[in-house]
């Protein structure tokens, strides 16, 4: 699918009725931690993070979400945040994961909050929520237009390259913008768009009100998409969950500012392996 080397192992598994690609890094054995990768994000994006992650000592299982990668395409009208965590829950039983740590960027994040709301329960493990779209019902529009979207996929569609890539995402290295231009193309236009729509449809903070399992949200300093505003309502919807800021990174946090968002969250996942 890329000529950039991955070093996940790729396996495929049937959950919620749908045909799921999913990498997997390190050993069977290791805690385990799912990655939710963002709106036109297949799994193989996350591979720089996936294998720090299972250096950390983790299990690390990266999906193709449903309409991405190699991951079956859904009908139309069945990319809902209760879609999206449904297949979690699925892929969380087909896999055998054990009570995950769940990490989700973006999309992801918001597919990792409705996931341990609607399926995981108050014993699941670690919760971290990287810059989740806290647009919404009276919260005004997502920054990035559907329009927006629609440009980048076409673009990939006919063929795009890295400086391409480029004008959208400035601050990335060389090799994560090269494996957008790769992979991009197979992000279905149908599951974009309605979860780009998902975004100001769909309420994060009823989502983020009854959060049980430990929880952490992390957000770019310079984020459009979690502004200082939306920051205030979140702390005061929920004081007990950290909220930590990274410096020098805007909504794509780790691609952004990679160490600063180590520094943010690897105290966190080491907290949540097991001590000899």
């Amino acid at each position: 699918m890329t000529a950039i080397e991955i070093s996940g192992r790729s396996v495929h598994v049937h959950a919620n009725g749908l045909h799921h690609r999913v990498l997997q890094y390190g050993e069977p054995g290791d805690r385990d931690l799912i990655v939710l990768p963002g709106i036109t994000s297949p799994a193989v994006s996350a591979d720089f993070l996936a294998v720090l992650f299972a250096d950390l000592g983790y299990r690390v299982t990266v999906p193709d979400v449903r309409g991405r990668g190699l991951t079956d395409r859904a009908p139309a009208g069945q990319y809902r945040l209760t879609d999206y965590a449904a297949d979690v829950a699925g892929l969380v039983g087909a896999l055998g994961l054990r009570k995950p740590v769940v990490l989700g960027h973006s999309m992801g994040a918001r597919i990792a909050a409705a996931y341990a709301v609607l399926h995981g329960g108050p014993e699941h493990g670690l919760v971290v929520l990287v810059d989740p779209p806290t647009s919404g019902p009276g919260r005004g529009p997502y920054p990035t237009s559907r329009e927006a979207f629609e440009q980048q996929l076409h673009e990939a569609q006919r063929g795009t390259d890295a400086d391409e890539v480029r004008r959208f995402y400035p601050k990335w290295p060389d090799r994560e913008l090269q494996l957008r231009a790769e992979v991009l193309a197979s992000c279905d236009e149908t599951a974009v768009l309605e979860t780009h729509a998902g975004f100001e449809t769909e309420d994060f903070f009823e989502y983020w009100g009854r959060l049980t399992a430990p929880v952490l949200l992390i957000r770019g300093a310079d984020s459009p998409v979690v502004p200082p505003a939306a920051e205030a309502d979140l702390r005061s919807a929920r004081p007990d969950i950290d909220i930590l800021t990274v410096p020098d990174a805007g909504h794509m946090v780790p691609w952004d500012n990679l160490s600063g968002f180590l520094e943010a969250v690897c105290p966190h996942l080491l907290a949540h392996l097991p001590r000899d």
